[in-house]
Formats: C-alpha cells, structure tokens, sequence
C-alpha cells in the first residue's frame, strides 16, 4: 500500500479550522467513515504499568462505538494508544514524525505496529514527502496535525517538564477538548496531567467520560448488563471482597496480595468503572 497525495478537499474536516493547516497530506490507508469522532493520545514515552493500563481500559470501553484512535507512533503511550485500539477493534491512525515510506518510518521497531495498523484498516498520515526521515523538528510541527483533526485529546502520562504538555497547550489554542487521566500524588508522571486538571481540565476515569466529551451517548444496556472483565486474579479477589464497602488499608490488608499488586488491581477496577470511593470507603459501583 503506497502513500497517495491527498487533494485538499480530501483533507480531514478538522485541519481547516487550525491556524497552520497542512499545505500537503499523504495517505496510506482508508479515512473512518465521516460520522466517526477522533480522539487524540497522547503521554509518556516512559510509559508506567498504570498509563498502559489507563489507556487499555479507557479505549477498550471505545469497542462499538464510531470512535477512531489517533496517536504519533512513537514508543510508549503512542504505541499503546494504537495497540489497544487495534485489540477493540477499532479504527487508529497515525501520524509518524517522518514519511510514510517504510524505509522512512520512525521509530523502526515500531514498523511492524505501522503495518499492522494498515492490514487493519487503519491509516497513516503525514505532511512530508514519502521518503523523509524522522527529525526532531518534525515531532512538534505533527503533534499540531495530531491535536488538529482531534474531537478530543486525551493526556494519560506526563512529567512536569514533558513535550507532551505542549501538546496539550495546542488543545486549548485550537478549541479541542483536553481529558486528563489522574495519577498517583507525587509520582512524577503525574504533574503533567494534574497541572492541566487544576487549570480546568476534563477529568477521565471511566470510557464513559470520553463518550460524553465526544458527545457520543452511551449504551447504558449494554453497559448495565456486560460480564464484567477482569484483567487478573486480583481484580476479581478485590471485587468480590467489595461485596461490603471497605476501607483501603483493610482492603489491602485482607486481599492476600502484595501492596503494589493490590494497588495496581484497585487502579485498574476504579479506571473500568467497576468501583468507586466514597466517604473513605471503597465499593462496587451500581
């Protein structure tokens, strides 16, 4: 599948209305039909246990509905952005900081991904000739295009001084809604998306959350009456505890799990809906 050179009608709808529209697209791969929302990921290239976890849970709550995936292919949360939409059947694409030429494309260990993406219906995009190399100076001139054709731009992981955050300043510059993941207090991944929560930020902890900001309504059926998933033994060792609300020390303490395994479960339940915290207890959420 080779890149084609998009006319300018073909454009994605959403790059007429940034300041700095691309001049020229190339393509590889279908666009989602027109009714889809895009929603923007971007954080951390030193991606922790929890931000792949947020971002698996968050879009594989995405599966069914028209919502396409749009991340930077870079190593990290990108990555994870694209695997997680391609393991719910989603629509992703990609905007890589080079050409879309398999020999340009950046990062190399990351051309299987790009290629998996394609096999799935998925697309490329970018604004340079098919041939050009990654450079460091591309990195922020496509993050625009990324923020660009966003509905919505969601931020799972990112340090205080991260280039992520200057991604996520484009959201406000350009109107987009920007969602941010909580973190753990005093984790340095944290500062990033809690800085921009206290500046007004839309919190996300649920999938429904990022429906509602892409003004997609819910099933609430299919929600309502879904097997619940667990991802681990923990997971459902926890939840069956919360039969009874419990506090958290007492919750960790009775689980018969390592702190940071009870921990990572307890994060991963409450980001799946599954629980909720509520006057110094947790229980299952109705």
């Amino acid at each position: 599948m080779e890149p084609t050179l998009l006319a300018a009608a073909e454009h994605p709808s959403g790059f007429r209305h940034i300041p700095d529209p691309p001049e020229r697209l190339w393509l590889r791969g279908p666009l989602p039909a027109p009714d889809f929302k895009y929603l923007t990921v971007v954080g951390s290239r030193a991606l922790t246990a929890y931000g792949r976890d947020a971002i698996t849970k968050l879009i594989g709550g995405l599966a069914g509905y028209p919502v396409a995936i749009v991340s930077g292919l870079a190593l990290g949360a990108d990555a994870a952005a694209h695997e997680a939409a391609l393991a719910a059947g989603l629509p992703t694409i990609a905007f890589p900081g080079s050409g879309l030429a398999d020999r340009a494309i950046a990062p190399r260990t990351n051309l299987g991904l790009a290629r998996r993406i394609l096999n799935a219906g998925g697309a490329l995009i970018s604004e340079w000739e098919p041939s050009a190399k990654a450079a460091p100076w591309r990195f922020p001139a496509r993050n625009r295009l990324m923020v660009g054709i966003a509905d919505a731009v969601l931020m799972v992981e990112a340090c205080e001084k991260s280039g992520t955050l200057i991604t996520a300043r484009l959201s406000g510059e350009y109107g987009r809604e920007l969602l941010c993941v909580p973190h753990r207090i005093g984790d340095v991944h944290a500062e990033g998306g809690h800085q921009f929560l206290r500046l007004g930020a839309t919190l996300v902890s649920t999938s429904a959350h990022i429906l509602k900001a892409l003004r997609i309504e819910a099933d609430a059926c299919a929600t309502a009456t879904a097997p619940r998933a667990f991802a681990s033994d923990a997971e459902r060792a926890i939840y069956e505890m919360l039969a009874e609300p419990h506090e958290r020390d007492e919750l960790l303490r009775k689980v018969g799990y390592v702190s940071g395994v009870a921990l990572t479960a307890l994060v991963s339940l409450e980001l799946n809906g599954y629980i909720i915290e509520e006057f110094g207890k947790w229980r299952r959420k109705a």
